[in-house]
């Protein structure tokens, strides 16, 4: 009887726990954000335009990606996005050698944190870097600069209530193993990374590996659709491996959001993002 008992509870726990990954497996449309959809967008949705368009169709947070056409309207927008219920998750830094150094940033970057400040906006900022930063450096003295240059923005965003994200957006930054560096440099730092499925077709075989690399400073993924040799850009669930790469996250522990790219060159960024979801939907539809 007792030999008897013990099997189904085994059979019960294992049921439950098969309920549980299941359960696990898809992808919570409900904590979709978008991403990459201020610069990308063909009608040039204004701030209000854009906030009511992201409600039409159901997402209630976005990434702020800019350019510096952007910055008289930026304090406006954040503003109302928050009046509208609507959740701006991160706003975009990018730096290059050109005009960035440790000590001092570019004019519309130094305006950008003026915004934040000006607004009182609390969230995370998404730092990536041109290969120039860091251009004929060995890896030591790429660590050595990066963690300066981190360590100076952390602060600086901690004193507005924000937090600092590492964005892999290719090079020798982009890559997830040389930012984790950086991240163990900082260890009294609330860092974390953002990794994006559109620089990742290069990392596509060792993908379940590094997940798990990942995982402990792992906040938000953007994701795309993915084939040996691009495009870059690909619609969610018309690529080969974003479907297991997604599972390979979850199956890791990820239990962040996601994003949905809006990145498309002359194009209604309404029509690519529906297009994505119906892609996720797909996905979800076709997982166990």
């Amino acid at each position: 009887m007792k030999n008897l008992i013990k099997i189904l509870l085994i059979g019960i726990i294992t049921f439950t726990s098969c309920k549980s990954t299941e359960k696990k497996s898809k992808i919570d449309l409900d904590n979709i954000y978008a991403w990459c959809i201020v610069p990308y967008d063909s009608l040039k949705r204004t701030p209000i335009e854009r906030i009511n368009m992201l409600k039409e169709i159901g997402i209630r947070k976005y990434a702020y990606d800019w350019r510096d056409e952007h910055l008289t309207t930026m304090a406006e927008e954040l503003l109302l996005a928050k009046k509208n219920g609507v959740d701006v998750i991160s706003i975009w830094l990018w730096i290059d050698n050109n005009t960035n150094t440790i000590e001092k940033l570019s004019e519309s970057n130094e305006r950008l944190f003026q915004i934040i400040e000006e607004v009182n906006y609390n969230g995370q900022i998404w730092v990536s870097f041109h290969a120039n930063f860091f251009e004929n450096l060995s890896d030591d003295e790429a660590v050595e600069k990066g963690t300066k240059i981190i360590s100076k923005l952390s602060k600086r965003a901690s004193a507005l209530n924000c937090k600092i994200a590492l964005y892999n957006h290719g090079d020798w930054f982009g890559e997830p193993e040389n930012q984790i560096k950086i991240i163990k440099n900082l260890p009294s730092e609330d860092l974390g990374l953002i990794y994006n499925f559109h620089h990742a077709h290069h990392q596509i075989d060792s993908f379940s590996e590094l997940a798990t690399t990942m995982m402990p400073y792992l906040w938000s993924v953007n994701l795309n659709g993915l084939r040996k040799g691009g495009p870059k850009i690909l619609t969610v669930g018309d690529g080969d491996f974003e479907k297991l790469m997604i599972h390979q996250l979850i199956e890791s522990g990820y239990n962040g959001d996601f994003g949905i790219l809006g990145h498309k060159e002359n194009s209604d960024v309404r029509k690519i993002l529906i297009s994505n979801l119906k892609g996720l939907n797909k996905i979800n539809a076709n997982t166990k």
